[in-house]
């Protein structure tokens, strides 16, 4: 998919060289992601084919990298600012929910394509189903980019939805990079099991290289080990650690696993929670496992808060606080 250029961008605290870094405050999150429209449909009894099935239907702001920044927000960081790509259409509504939820947003305006929209099918087990068109949000590309926004940043997150399209991918490399020439460390969230089949487990490792934090499922800890199904999840945390440093695996209900250097150093478990929808559980995860790193948690203990926050928000419809 190729990138249009940026055609205007609402905000400009992601472009500020005075953030929380210049202040002596811990430095500023940046995130790297999507900013989605989610259409999320509940539906207590199975899909009916052919005709009606009675639902709880919302329209919400989403997408994987919006709701970290949200829950990091939420959770404590000084400041989350969030780069994104929307359509015109939608631009300053999704803008207005950001800044009410603490982030501030660079979202640049994609004059050709509309907001990315995710339908999710939430069943009676609040497990969802995802149909994705990513519209806008994958468009990013390097003209969107600038070193400047770095300035004052403590830590940089990629959403894994990137590295799925051409353009987008190109961003995150250079984003990676000038990351990585600035110290600044780098944390990547798979995403999705279904587009690592397609892109290739082996060229998302090659993409990620030098990222210091990779935040995968089980699922997408498997693919990415090439470990069939039967392997232990631990084995594929242990085998990815020795290729990015640090390795958080999620669980769901089982919590989260976390591997550094080729072996396993923690086991957190899950917090209890009443679970209506799990949609933007794993984002919530990211954004209070980043929050507490950034206010100095070890690994184990920004797990345990990851896990809190998912807790908090399959409790909810949506993927936000």
């Amino acid at each position: 998919m190729s990138g249009a250029g940026p055609s205007g961008a609402l905000g400009n605290g992601a472009a500020g060289t005075g953030g929380a870094g210049s202040t002596g405050g811990p430095g500023a999150l940046l995130i790297v992601g999507d900013v989605v429209t989610d259409v999320v449909a509940v539906h207590p009894e199975p899909l009916a084919p052919a005709t009606d099935t009675a639902a709880r239907i919302r329209t919400l702001p989403g997408g994987a990298g919006a709701n970290a920044a949200c829950w990091a927000a939420q959770t404590g960081a000084a400041e989350v600012r969030l780069l994104a790509r929307v359509g015109s259409e939608s631009a300053r509504w999704h803008e207005r929910a950001l800044l009410d939820a603490g982030v501030r947003p660079r979202l640049v305006i994609d004059r050709e394509e509309p907001t990315g929209t995710v339908v999710a099918l939430v069943g009676k087990d609040a497990e969802r189903t995802f149909l994705t068109d990513s519209g806008a949000a994958l468009r990013l590309c390097p003209a969107d980019w600038s070193p400047s926004l770095l300035d004052g940043v403590a830590h940089l997150h990629l959403s894994g939805y990137l590295f799925f399209a051409d353009s987008s991918r190109e961003l995150a490399l250079i984003a990676l990079r000038s990351a990585r020439s600035r110290g600044v460390p780098v944390s990547v969230d798979p995403a999705s099991a279904g587009f690592l089949i397609t892109l290739g487990p082996r060229r998302f490792l090659d993409a990620v290289t030098g990222a210091d934090v990779l935040l995968p499922n089980e699922d997408e800890a498997r693919l990415l080990a090439g470990l069939p199904e039967p392997a232990g999840v631990a084995r594929a945390a242990a085998e990815l650690s020795r290729r990015v440093p640090l390795v958080v695996v999620t669980r769901g209900a089982a919590g989260a696993l976390v591997a550094e250097r080729g072996r396993i150093t923690a086991e957190v478990a899950a917090e209890a929670a009443e679970a209506v929808d799990s949609t933007g559980a794993g984002d919530a995860f990211t954004g209070g496992f980043l929050a507490a790193r950034l206010a100095g948690a070890d690994p184990a203990e920004a797990a345990r808060a990851g896990c809190h926050t998912a807790a908090l928000a399959v409790t909810r419809l949506g993927g936000r606080p």
